[in-house]
């Protein structure tokens, strides 16, 4: 009766997380096409970016539930692979330095990371997870090799969360930790652009950033504040910006998602863009697989958020698949041949994860 009872409420767990999906997901898209039909904007940008997003969980979804160690390890080694065969992420004329695509490849390889550090999580030999963390390792190494610091020390962070996560037992609080970074994150591009800290603070982030970005960011705060409800139209950034319109090589972009979203699309797009992360984040939390899988994943799109905040790695349909695929996979129910509730599966990865 007990087991036959946590089916079912895993079960309602799973309509309401799927549901919330849905309605976030469509939402992003619907909004996308009213903000452009008022402003004429191009919308097919977000269009393609939400359409990613689903089919990456739902591949992922299927995937997990059938190899809860082979997909997130065939995950892995395909960003691996992105990143080093396909430096670029995207075809056309490739943006040079320092605008260009090496926010892609850090959270490519972020994503791998994660996926490596989940399959080690789900293996049930101890030598096997043992490979696993040691491939994520050296998927933080190739990042340094390919020149990416971000890509190298967000590696390293999901690393250290992943094994950090075997030891917590409080997988409502970690998710709460992984929000207020996100937030945090956003919160200081925020204050950079809207010139609310101290010069010092701005110049160090310069001399990391370039001047040329942080601009960028200013630009986007000011169109924000033109038409907070409705912004500028979707993919209008480049048009309206200054800063944008005189590089000689621009993508049109402000390089941070969430002033994007904010210029181009108004509040209600930044606010659609953070209940579609507090949607991964909630669907982590009540998701059937162990504590240690769910964290790591959550450490994962995390830092991604935080490479989204301050780049353009969301422009990237190779991110927006790799983030929904790790999402689905993190939250996928592994097929069981001895029917176990989610609840023994859960005792079971607790004392696996003692090493």
């Amino acid at each position: 009766m007990a087991s036959a009872s946590g089916a079912d409420a895993y079960g309602e767990r799973r309509i309401v997380s799927d549901a919330a999906g849905v309605v976030v997901l469509g939402a992003c898209a619907g909004w996308s096409l009213i903000t452009a039909a008022v402003h004429d904007g191009r919308p097919e940008g977000v269009l393609l970016a939400v359409l990613a997003v689903a089919a990456g969980y739902a591949a992922g979804r299927i995937s997990g539930a059938l190899l809860p160690v082979g997909a997130p390890l065939a995950g892995a080694l395909a960003g691996v692979a992105l990143a080093v065969a396909v430096p670029h992420l995207a075809p056309g004329p490739q943006i040079a330095a320092p605008l260009g695509h090496a926010g892609a490849t850090a959270a490519v390889l972020t994503l791998s990371a994660g996926a490596a550090c989940c399959a080690a999580w789900a293996a049930p030999v101890k030598a096997v997870r043992l490979a696993l963390r040691l491939l994520a390792a050296a998927v933080a190494v190739l990042a340094a090799v390919l020149g990416s610091t971000s890509g190298l020390v967000t590696c390293l962070a999901v690393l250290g969360c992943s094994l950090a996560a075997g030891r917590t037992g409080r997988r409502g609080a970690g998710m709460a930790v992984l929000a207020a970074v996100t937030v945090l994150a956003t919160g200081v591009v925020w204050l950079v652009a809207a010139r609310a800290v101290p010069s010092g603070f701005v110049a160090a982030l310069e001399g990391r950033l370039t001047p040329h970005r942080v601009e960028l960011w200013q630009d986007a705060w000011h169109l924000a504040g033109q038409d907070a409800a409705l912004g500028a139209g979707p993919g209008r950034f480049g048009e309206l910006s200054a800063t944008s319109a005189e590089s000689l090589l621009s993508d049109g972009k402000p390089h941070s998602a969430p002033l994007q979203q904010a210029a181009e699309q108004g509040v209600v797009g930044v606010l659609l863009l953070a209940a579609a992360f507090g949607w991964v984040l909630y669907a982590l939390w009540r998701g059937p697989r162990p504590t240690p899988v769910a964290l790591t994943a959550g450490a994962a799109l995390t830092a991604l958020a935080a490479i989204a905040a301050i780049g353009n790695a969301l422009s990237f349909t190779a991110v927006s698949v790799g983030a929904g695929l790790l999402a689905g996979m993190a939250t996928a129910r592994p097929l069981e041949p001895s029917g176990r509730t989610p609840e023994t599966q859960a005792r079971g990865a607790g004392r696996a994860a003692a090493w």
